[in-house]
């Protein structure tokens, strides 16, 4: 039986034990209060499943074993921060993870980056489909991981606010996401791409504009012209503010 080692209860830590768990390691956790020095005796893999900013500091304080790969959840940090230890990895889950529950479904089969030692056994038993991502690449794909998730919802807040203010429902729109996301899935995303800008349609995108809210139209504005890009546009100077 694998043994693993985790620090950091959080929503990564918990998904990832709760996985392993039914995969069937043994999973143990090192606490916030508890003494980390030995954590690496007696177990295949620690996890530092803590915030980045500490990640280092926590792994300098465990002490080497040879036998045993320390491994971090970072999408951004490179291998360097595990040092002392000569076994480290990097195991990133490209996928939301809001609760452990649920975090741990969805673990299951996840794309995951990985980077180092220590990772294989994880992503097997998870059945997770990895990718290698190189140290000087760390930052730019978890960048990209940034957008493809947190600033989709950030763009679904918007939604969310301005169905409110045209008194449509906001799952009406969800529903259009979902169908838009499907066609870049089955396409591509220039394939997929419709509507006035893909069309050069500047007068209904003057439109929109004066008919959004103030503090809605530079967001607007921004995706728009990052649309025009996408479809080979070019975007007009009368729709600079």
């Amino acid at each position: 039986m694998m043994k693993v080692r985790i620090i950091g209860e959080g929503r990564a830590g918990g998904s990832l034990g709760l996985a392993l768990e039914r995969a069937g390691w043994f999973v143990s956790y090192i606490h916030r209060q508890d003494d980390i020095t030995q954590g690496a005796s007696g177990v295949d893999a620690v996890v530092i499943a803590t915030p980045d900013a500490v990640v280092r500091s926590v792994a300098a304080r465990i002490e080497p074993v040879e036998s045993c790969a320390i491994v971090h959840l970072s999408g951004a940090l490179r291998l360097d921060v595990l040092e002392p230890h000569s076994q480290r990895g990097s195991l990133h889950p490209l996928v939301s993870l809001p609760n452990a529950g649920i975090g741990s479904e969805r673990l299951m089969g996840a794309w995951m980056a990985v980077s180092g030692v220590g990772t294989d056994a994880i992503s097997h038993s998870l059945s997770a489909r990895t990718f290698p991502v190189p140290d000087e690449m760390r930052a730019l794909y978890h960048a990209t991981a940034v957008v493809a998730s947190n600033h989709l919802v950030a763009l679904l807040g918007q939604v969310e606010r301005l169905s409110q203010a045209c008194n449509v429902p906001f799952e009406a729109f969800l529903d259009l996401a979902f169908g838009s996301l499907r066609n870049v899935a089955s396409l591509s995303p220039r394939e997929a791409l419709t509507g006035p800008v893909a069309r050069g349609d500047w007068d209904t995108v003057a439109k929109h504009l004066g008919a959004l809210p103030e503090d809605e139209r530079d967001l607007y504005r921004s995706l728009a012209q990052a649309t025009a890009r996408l479809a080979n546009r070019t975007w007009p100077d009368e729709l600079e503010p």
